[in-house]
């Protein structure tokens, strides 16, 4: 595959054009840096919110150790293991699909399945480990990797895992935090125990409006903890505590040996190195003393809260993060276009995927030719969307112009997997084009065209517009994923 681009924003007509050209211009210098070099300096945005500024600078240490081999927190021990990834940083290791062309298979295999951590990541001795589940709940216990394989059903998902940041790097201005593209997101399957028979065996409260903590073990000493706040009515629809990855022991990297995972959620809520579960009343607020069981390992209560109340919000440049008990509503795109959301107008909080969609073939910058025996070119890509069902995929062959409806093919295993997408393009001359794609989900919500500018203040998705968020969260436009092409015959 050739090197990243983006396409270019149509504006409204009253929309200056220089300052679009300009800002076409620096955003294609960039992407072009980003590819040629095999990383992505990160940049700060003074005032942002969400994940505030990125992990690490992007430099690593790739020093190797005394023996000459590369080890975790190597550049080049992260790029053999993943040959398929673009690596943004080693320390701790972010890196997303290097190649469009993996968006045209139906299981991602984990070499070129993205990575998203916040520290380095643990290496852990699945016999040594145990998860510590308390709360509201009959029987506190520390159930290990063996009971949760040999004393609970097996069940296997096929789930879209993408990280919330997904397109960051097309918010101009740019955004603070790791320069995702396109390729932080994967469609796996994912196996092991599902939550409700965990829940039932130790019995929890499950009734209506509790809600489930979900902690990581992968903090330094001292920093925030990965934990998120699950609705008690999610984790006992579909979520499963996952120990293989496409039938195999999760790496490392992926959240070896366990991570919950929330099928059709984004990836921010499934925690990796799970290590401690919490059946709750509420959300974690800071104040939930009363809430945790008497071995639980800290009194800093702040410690859990960032990545659940404070990250992970949508943010119109001003707003902060207001912190709410409980919400009622989980569908991040419902949450974002409700016109009520309180008197505080609470930011929403990230769950549910917006729906979405990616040509893998052709790729950006690709030559093609029309096949011989019929002249046509095929078109594929895969499209996703959340909890709920893809309804259609159209794609446009002259910038968003005219649309026609691709046909799906392949697998289909309901909401949570993408479904792959095919369509018969019949160019009429040679040239340059640019093709786009665009998926509509069962409640009949389809991509918007492009981001608003920064200065419009938009907070919902409006007049085929997504807000500019001010932590480059859950981006779905069709405009800046689209790919330009070359037609030869």
């Amino acid at each position: 595959m050739s090197s990243e681009h983006t396409t270019e924003r149509k504006r409204d007509v009253q929309a200056d054009e220089s300052t679009d050209d300009d800002r076409r211009r620096r955003f294609l210098d960039r992407r072009r840096f980003m590819l040629a070099t095999g990383t992505a300096a990160t940049v700060a945005l003074a005032g942002c919110a969400g994940e505030e500024e990125a992990d690490d600078d992007g430099e690593t240490d790739d020093d190797d150790d005394d023996n000459g081999e590369p080890e975790p927190g190597d550049r080049e021990y992260l790029e053999e293991k993943f040959p398929g990834l673009l690596v943004h940083s080693a320390d701790p290791e972010n890196a997303e699909a290097a190649q469009r062309e993996t968006y045209t298979e139906y299981i991602t295999q984990s070499e070129e399945h993205y990575i998203r951590n916040h520290y380095l990541a643990p290496r852990i001795e699945e016999d040594e480990w145990e998860i510590s589940l308390g709360g509201m709940i009959d029987e506190e216990a520390d159930l290990t990797m063996a009971e949760l394989r040999e004393e609970f059903s097996t069940e296997t998902v096929t789930h879209v895992m993408q990280c919330s940041g997904n397109g960051r790097s097309f918010f101009d201005p740019e955004i603070g935090g790791n320069p995702w593209i396109y390729g932080a997101v994967g469609n796996a399957e994912w196996t092991g125990a599902p939550m409700s028979e965990i829940m039932e065996e130790y019995g929890a409260d499950t009734s209506d409006g509790m809600w489930v903590m979900f902690a990581g073990d992968d903090h330094p000493e001292g920093e925030d903890v990965f934990a998120r706040s699950i609705p008690m009515q999610k984790v006992m629809e579909d979520c499963i505590l996952a120990y293989e990855m496409n039938g195999e022991q999760m790496t490392a990297e992926h959240g070896h040996p366990v991570r919950v995972v929330v099928p059709g959620w984004y990836g921010n809520n499934n925690v990796k190195w799970l290590s401690e579960i919490e059946v709750m009343e509420r959300m974690m607020m800071g104040d939930d003393e009363e809430l945790f069981h008497e071995d639980y390992e800290t009194d800093d209560y702040e410690q859990y809260l960032h990545w659940q109340q404070n990250s992970y919000r949508i943010l119109a440049e001003g707003q902060e993060s207001i912190r709410v008990e409980s919400i009622d509503e989980f569908d991040t795109r419902e949450q974002m276009d409700m016109e009520d959301r309180g008197e505080m107008e609470v930011p929403p909080y990230i769950y549910d995927q917006n729906v979405k969609s990616l040509i893998g073939y052709p790729g950006i910058d690709d030559t093609v030719e029309p096949r011989e025996e019929d002249g046509m070119i095929e078109v594929i890509g895969v499209a996703w969307a959340g909890d709920d069902e893809v309804a259609e995929v159209e794609v446009s062959a002259d910038g968003g112009e005219t649309w026609e409806n691709a046909e799906f093919f392949g697998e289909d295993n309901g909401p949570y997997a993408w479904r792959q997408f095919r369509y018969m393009w019949d160019p009429e001359e040679e040239g340059e084009y640019t093709l786009y794609s665009r998926a509509t989900d069962e409640l009949g919500r389809s991509q918007p065209r492009t981001i608003s500018d920064i200065e419009d203040g938009q907070i919902t998705v409006e007049d085929d517009t997504f807000p500019y968020e001010m932590g480059g969260y859950c981006l779905n436009t069709y405009e800046e994923h689209g790919v330009d092409v070359t037609v030869e015959m």
